[in-house]
């Protein structure tokens, strides 16, 4: 839809990480070209030039150099920009405001109110969404994979000390970590993550066996999509089924993966998405 070279797009990521990876399912399906820089989990050096400390980063240049920060907003103001010919990268961009608050543990962290809002005029958001329930349906799951989905990722690849170690060689392996880096962050990682991620189970109120959740948020996503849809935005995603496909990717080649596509009925629909992906990409 853009002419060939107007947007300049490098990610900044970690590749294991599940918002890193919806940014990547996006910008595949909309068949965007972007360079991707592997941020050094321990130094991050490569993200020293931001004070935004956390991935996914993405700059872009559509005329004027950009960063956009938090996976969220960036699927919003670049689908914006490849539906509104009206404003500029720029313009988009100021429409999501970062906001500061605290968190209960008392942390500083930054919000972004209308992170799942696409700012379209009246035709565009028209030639969108036909129907207002189809972009109050996709706001909502999108929420949900960012608020609930994602907290059943580590939970689960740290379930065990086994799966922590197997998780920790896959994040290892396709991380950048430098040699002696790697076998610290592989054993030390995986301890400290199986600990952590018992924290998280509490944190989040998790059943003890935290597979059942996993199962559970996978049947409901399927049944919101439900029988009579190939994906929750019709014949083709829409960004809610991006943000779910990307988290849940992260997890591919472990126990907790190969799992869930055993105990739920959530396969169909993946495979789906992994076509429709793939084929964007060709």
């Amino acid at each position: 839809q853009l002419p060939a070279g107007n947007l300049q797009l490098t990610l900044y990521q970690y590749k294991t990480c599940p918002f890193c990876s919806k940014v990547r399912a996006f910008l595949d399906y909309h068949g965007l070209p972007y360079e991707i820089v592997e941020v050094n989990p321990i130094m991050r050096k490569e993200i020293k030039f931001s004070s935004y400390r956390k991935v996914p980063i993405l700059l872009a240049n559509a005329g004027s150099p950009l960063q956009l920060n938090d996976s969220s907003v960036i699927i919003s103001a670049i689908k914006t920009y490849l539906i509104s010919k009206k404003n500029t990268l720029e313009e988009i961009v100021s429409f999501y405001p970062p906001m500061k608050t605290v968190t209960e543990q008392g942390k500083e962290v930054f919000e972004y109110g209308n992170k799942y809002w696409l700012m379209l005029d009246e035709k565009e958001a028209k030639r969108v969404y036909p129907v207002k329930e189809v972009r109050v349906e996709e706001m909502k799951w999108r929420k949900w994979a960012d608020d609930w989905l994602v907290h059943l990722i580590s939970p689960n690849v740290y379930r065990t000390p086994r799966e922590a170690l197997a998780s920790f060689d896959y994040i290892v392996r396709e991380g950048k970590f430098g040699t002696v880096e790697g076998l610290f962050a592989k054993y030390m990682g995986a301890i400290a993550m199986f600990f952590i991620s018992k924290r998280l189970k509490k944190r989040h109120h998790l059943q003890d066996n935290v597979r059942e959740d996993l199962y559970e948020a996978a049947n409901e996503w399927v049944k919101a999509v439900g029988k009579h849809r190939l994906f929750m935005g019709g014949n083709q995603p829409n960004l809610a089924d991006l943000a779910v496909y990307g988290v849940l990717r992260v997890m591919e080649g472990l126990e907790a993966f190969d799992d869930m596509m055993v105990h739920t009925k959530i396969q169909p629909w993946y495979q789906r998405m992994e076509e429709v992906i793939q084929k964007a990409g060709v």
